[in-house]
């Protein structure tokens, strides 16, 4: 079996981790759909603890609506199967349960704030966390030292969140709470989308922050290959019209760079994916 056939499965579902553990984040069998309109088909992912796992696909596959059905977005109905996450299930509990669990969940267009600064929401969001309270001073330092790390203005603490930052800065805002409040699993959806060689230098140094500082576990979301040159990637996945087809190690992310996905959805349309 050559290369390319070996990243052509007809089942993704992962190895189970080293030494039999359970893995952090379990999808199993998963459909979803959006109203009447089904979107997810038979979906099996594995993440485990510590891992960085890239959801690739065209545009339209189906990925950001995976990253929303583990968050519980409302917008989406499982019709079958499960998620759980670190050995509990959660396929019923609302977003703010999931988050409290641990689980993040980036935003391809994060949305716009007015009346709420930035400050406030951050130290809103961390005092909800049990782990992560703390006296006044000693998140401002925290928060100082987070934003030092990020290269972001302590100035924008006071504006209106997400209100007339560009879209490289709301990006920036996003890796912010990602490093503030350590979550075990951060899903990363388009989180290089829009953005320039600077602002992409930022976020990728987030995410190697988020690995190193916290060594949480990462699933990024994107259609292309930029973001994913400054990562150390462990386990990658296509999608392509709502399916999981193909999974392998980060060889498979330089094969997308170089043939792009076709051979992925011919693997779909001869399974009936693509009408």
């Amino acid at each position: 079996m050559d290369e390319r056939d070996a990243s052509v499965c007809t089942s993704t579902r992962p190895k189970p981790t080293e030494g039999g553990d359970a893995p952090l984040l379990e999808v199993s069998g998963l459909d979803a759909s959006a109203g009447d309109k089904p979107i997810l088909h038979g979906i099996d992912l594995d993440v485990g603890e510590g891992e960085c796992h890239v959801l690739m696909g065209p545009n339209g596959a189906g990925k950001s609506t995976l990253g929303h059905v583990i968050m519980g977005d409302p917008t989406y109905q499982v019709t079958s199967g499960s998620i759980s996450f670190g050995g509990s299930d959660v396929t019923d509990e609302s977003p703010d349960k999931r988050s409290l669990a641990g689980i993040f969940l980036s935003f391809q267009a994060p949305v716009e704030v007015p009346g709420v600064s930035l400050y406030g929401f951050l130290r809103t969001i961390c005092q909800k966390r049990p782990e992560l309270k703390m006296t006044s001073r000693r998140f401002r330092e925290r928060v100082s030292d987070v934003c030092a790390k990020l290269d972001v203005d302590e100035g924008w603490l006071t504006r209106e969140l997400n209100v007339g930052f560009s879209g490289g800065e709301k990006k920036k805002v996003e890796m912010l709470q990602l490093l503030l409040l350590r979550p075990r699993l951060a899903i990363l959806d388009e989180t290089d989308s829009g953005l320039d060689v600077d602002a992409l230098a930022v976020v990728s140094a987030g995410i190697e922050a988020y690995r190193t500082d916290v060594g949480g576990s990462l699933l990024v979301i994107t259609h292309n290959t930029r973001i994913l040159e400054r990562i150390d990637v462990d386990r990658t996945h296509v999608m392509v019209a709502g399916s999981l087809v193909a999974e392998g190690g980060p060889e498979l992310v330089g094969q997308i760079d170089r043939e792009g996905f076709e051979r992925f959805e011919d693997v779909a349309s001869e399974k009936g994916g693509i009408a």
